[in-house]
This record gives C-alpha cells, sequence and structure tokens, in this order.
C-alpha cells in the first residue's frame, strides 16, 4: 500500500453506509466493553443503534480524556492572511463565484493583527487563506512564517494542499502541524461541491496526508464538512484514515475536527443535518475509538453547546475568532469565510474552562523540544 487512496479504493460507500446503519445495541455494548476498539467498533459507535447510550460513552469518553491529556484544554486562535481563492466550492464564502472584495495581508497589516493576538494571550496561531497558489503561494508562505515565528510557539496552517517539496521547504520555518480537511470522502458529492479549481482534484487532496506524513510535519489536522454527506459514513472514513496514518507515520501526532456547516454568503442548506446530541456522539466515538488523537472545537458551534462539551473529550479549543483576512486589526467589516456562533472573548471562554475544573493553555510546545 503505497498511500492510503489504496485502501480507500477498496471501500464501496453505499455498502460502507448499509454496515453502519445495520448495526445493533449488541455491537454497541460489544464495542463499549473492549479495551481495543477496532474500525467495525467506531462503526458501532457512531451507529443509530448507540444513541440510547450516549450517557455511558460520555463517561467513557470523559474517563479516557482524563487519563490520556489531564484537565487542560489547548487555546489556539486563526489569523486568517488571505480570502483570493482559485476554486469554486459551493459551502464556502471564499469561493471564486463569490463577488467579493479580495484582500491578502501585507507584512505590515499581519503584524497588526499579531499585536491584538497577542495582547489576546495566545501562543498558538492557526494560518488560514483561500486557495489561490498565484497570490498566497509557498514564498508568500515563508515570509510570513519567518515573520511571525519570533512571537509564537505553536504555529499551525490550513491553506490548499502542497507537493512534499513545499511541504520540507516550509517545515525549516517553524511549521509546526497542517489541517487538511477531505470535506467529503464521497467521490461524487465531492466533485458536485468542487466544480472548479485545482481543489476539483480529489485524489490529491486524499493524499495530502500521505505527503505530510512523508514531510516529517509533527502534527496533521483531519476531519471533514459535516452536512456534506451522511455524517456516519464520512466520519468513518475520517477514522479509516486516522486509522491508516498513525500506523504508518507513527511518529506524526494527529487532530480531529468535527465542523456542522455554518451559514455563510451564498448559502447553502446541509443535505443532512447534525443535532447536538449526534455531534456530542461523534465526540465521543472519536474519543472512545482513540484515546491518542486530539480533538478541536471551533466557535463554528454554540456558546451553550461548547460549554457542555469541554469535558467530553475536547482537547483543543479557539475563542474569539474571526474569519476574515485583517478581522482583528485592519479590516475588521470585511467578508467572512462563514459566520462564527460563539462569540465570547477569549477571557471569557477561559473563565467557563476555569470553572468547570480544568485549565485553559496557551502554551503547551516549544520550538527547542523538536531540536
Amino acid at each position: 500500500m503505497n498511500s492510503f487512496k489504496d485502501i480507500f479504493e477498496t471501500y464501496n460507500w453505499d455498502e460502507t453506509k448499509a454496515s453502519i446503519y445495520a448495526k445493533t445495541s449488541a455491537d454497541v455494548e460489544w464495542a463499549l466493553s473492549v479495551e481495543n476498539r477496532t474500525l467495525e467498533d467506531f462503526k458501532a459507535l457512531v451507529s443509530p443503534a448507540a444513541a440510547p447510550y450516549l450517557e455511558q460513552m460520555a463517561a467513557i469518553s470523559q474517563q479516557l480524556t482524563l487519563k490520556r491529556f489531564g484537565k487542560v484544554i489547548q487555546m489556539y486562535l486563526p489569523l486568517y492572511l488571505s480570502n483570493e481563492c482559485k476554486n469554486i466550492c459551493t459551502y464556502c464564502g471564499f469561493s471564486y463565484d463569490n463577488k467579493v472584495k479580495r484582500k491578502t495581508l501585507s507584512p505590515m497589516e499581519i503584524m497588526q493583527e499579531v499585536g491584538i493576538i497577542k495582547a489576546m494571550g495566545y501562543d498558538h496561531v492557526l494560518l488560514v487563506t483561500g486557495e489561490d497558489n498565484e497570490n498566497v503561494h509557498v514564498d508568500y508562505f515563508k515570509k510570513v512564517l519567518d515573520l511571525i515565528r519570533p512571537h509564537f510557539s505553536h504555529i499551525s496552517m490550513e491553506v490548499q494542499p502542497l507537493d512534499l517539496g513545499d511541504y520540507q521547504q516550509l517545515t525549516p520555518y517553524g511549521l509546526n502541524t497542517v489541517l487538511v480537511y477531505q470535506e467529503t470522502y464521497h467521490r461524487e458529492d465531492y466533485r458536485k461541491h468542487h466544480p472548479k479549481g485545482k481543489k476539483s482534484n480529489f485524489d490529491y487532496r486524499l493524499e495530502t496526508p500521505d505527503r505530510l506524513g512523508q514531510a516529517n510535519i509533527h502534527k496533521m489536522g483531519l476531519g471533514v464538512l459535516i452536512g456534506l454527506e451522511d455524517w456516519r459514513t464520512d466520519c468513518f472514513f475520517t477514522a479509516l484514515h486516522l486509522n491508516y496514518l498513525e500506523k504508518k507515520y507513527w511518529q506524526t501526532k494527529y487532530s480531529l475536527s468535527f465542523p456542522r456547516l455554518r451559514p455563510f454568503s451564498g448559502g447553502l442548506e446541509p443535505k443532512v443535518e447534525m443535532s447536538d446530541r449526534e455531534l456530542v456522539q461523534l465526540i465521543c466515538a472519536y474519543r472512545i475509538f482513540n484515546s491518542e488523537v486530539e480533538l478541536s472545537m471551533s466557535t463554528r458551534e454554540s456558546e451553550n453547546f461548547r460549554n457542555h462539551v469541554i469535558k467530553l473529550g475536547i482537547t483543543n479549543i479557539s475563542a474569539g475568532s474571526k474569519t476574515n483576512p485583517g478581522g482583528y486589526a485592519v479590516e475588521p467589516e470585511s467578508l467572512e469565510q462563514f459566520e462564527i456562533s460563539d462569540e465570547r472573548s477569549p477571557e471569557q471562554i477561559a473563565r467557563v474552562i476555569r470553572s468547570q475544573g480544568y485549565e485553559p493553555v496557551w502554551k503547551d510546545w516549544d520550538n527547542s523540544l523538536a531540536q
């Protein structure tokens, strides 16, 4: 097996979906009783049959998270560098066919944003751009990383998938983590939602985590956009992908995100709705399946929901996020990629975390540890 694509092609979407929905309460009880869970156990944990076991799943998830991560929640913040994009994506405010003002931050503007972010207390920043190889390319990323590296102990990136050589060029500049979401593992629906641009290449995106592994990236993040397709099936393929990566690139760390489709300029109604209870089920299923993976929660979700899932398995959380380039200082009113739901400040979120007996951590990584 040279890449995940080889494994992925041995699975049939419809058959996989049917097997998830065929799981019984006996399958769920077995998955909850064993220590080393398999992918079949994960199917049971995300199946409709697991819904009555949510309280038990939550208790196990909390126990496993405490054992591995303790009572700490890592705080991070996205820094949107650009909304320029050459892709048409049906669910994104930055889509090429959206007639909006485009902007890529200059070095001076980036440092204005950094000043605000540092004043909030952050030491972990996530760099985000649209996918535009003409304006936000490897040389631009090098300059940005070189500029902000002295100010942050952990730098993550969520940009267009790059070639192996590109990732190898960026890691010496202080890049710790790369997030690349498949959006959906349903090949036909993927094509429907990405009709134009380099992102329309399903296989290139699918094999990006393999290139990250080969580049010896410190940590990579996976996930799908929940709402594009059946969430149970999509999240099974995410677990399958994670399982493969952990075995092949065992020195790399991993995180998972589970963003639900949010309103944006242009609008796309979710094909499949996911309730709050179902999202809790998914979070617990991921944790019970894999006690080592980090689970990240963004400001897409509501105040009430985020308050209640802190103890259930979440390890990373954002607060005070802006999803537009220059949103913190330069152009606060520019177009957002999507609407956020939880608009509380970082300090307000930190107080909520402390009130639940947990500790917000602004820095848990140092570049010296990687030397």
